[in-house]
């Protein structure tokens, strides 16, 4: 007897994607019309194309407004990691030598954890650009961007933290970090290892704990992941960290100690309005580089 055939996943063509990022960008099927060169009936072809093969609305029309649904929002999130995903890939051969700088902003544990071999990769497909990375928190990376100090810079949002205007690029779970075999999610009260006061996961943490009605002290501070790590190592106290932080003898709290779920945090990216050639490339290969992770 033959096996059942695994059900195909349908594909959804680039241009589509396209058309979705126009529309939800301008607001209206006539204005993303001429953006994608195309009359305002081949694009709601294309919209409907696209809901048939989702299955779902992507759109809420009505006669003066267009709006996202929810799916249409998730959609776009992929849509526009997918589109730079294959603008980094043809640049690779098709687009001219781009020269210049750009001044890149960047969360201490994003730089620790996935910079290093990104800019790599950028650096062997565009060789002629520089990329002067500053390593800092949120509030002041984004202040920093507003004065013209960056052209870009990812930063820590959601999971207690928004900055209007910031593109997604990657969401990761953050978990309760703690020493294998260790003792200090055993303590009363729990000693918690977190970052400056303006950090999005602290407050996601603490928040979490006060409404379990949890007693905690901020058993250790620092500014690094590299602290925490340390501090949760030497098991003085357990910490808020993303999944992927985890290793080794740093462990997810087990389940029995009734620690609070924590949210997902996500990345965003934020770049400034003079967008120049060199800086929209190193975007794009950012945005392609989270989507392959």
């Amino acid at each position: 007897m033959n096996a059942p055939m695994t059900p195909t996943i349908p594909l959804l063509d680039l241009d589509l994607l396209k058309t979705l990022v126009a529309i939800a960008e301008t607001g209206s099927f006539s204005a993303a019309a001429g953006v994608v060169h195309r009359t305002p009936s081949a694009v709601s072809m294309q919209v409907k194309k696209m809901e048939d093969i989702l299955g779902r609305a992507v759109f809420i029309r009505d006669s003066r407004s267009v709006e996202l649904t929810t799916d249409g929002a998730f959609l776009l999130e992929h849509a526009r990691r997918m589109l730079a995903l294959n603008r980094d890939a043809v640049a690779r051969f098709v687009q001219p030598d781009i020269e210049g700088v750009v001044r890149l902003g960047a969360p201490d544990d994003v730089a620790e954890r996935f910079l290093v071999d990104m800019l790599r990769r950028f650096a062997d497909s565009h060789p002629s650009v520089s990329v002067n990375v500053a390593v800092d928190t949120t509030d002041r990376m984004i202040t920093q961007l507003r004065e013209g100090r960056l052209d870009l810079t990812l930063i820590t949002c959601e999971a207690g933290f928004k900055e209007d205007g910031a593109e997604v690029v990657y969401r990761e779970q953050l978990v309760w970090a703690a020493c294998r075999g260790g003792v200090a999610a055993e303590q009363n009260p729990l000693p918690v290892s977190v970052w400056d006061e303006g950090c999005a996961w602290r407050k996601a943490a603490l928040g979490e704990l006060d409404a379990q009605g949890r007693s905690w002290r901020v058993a250790f501070q620092s500014a690094h992941i590299s602290g925490q790590r340390a501090a949760v190592l030497a098991d003085l106290a357990i910490a808020p960290i993303p999944v992927s932080s985890t290793g080794g003898n740093i462990i997810e709290a087990p389940a029995h100690y009734g620690l609070p779920k924590l949210p997902k945090y996500a990345l965003g990216l934020l770049i400034a309005d003079d967008l120049n050639p060199a800086v929209s490339a190193a975007a794009d290969h950012l945005r392609a580089s989270f989507t392959a992770r």
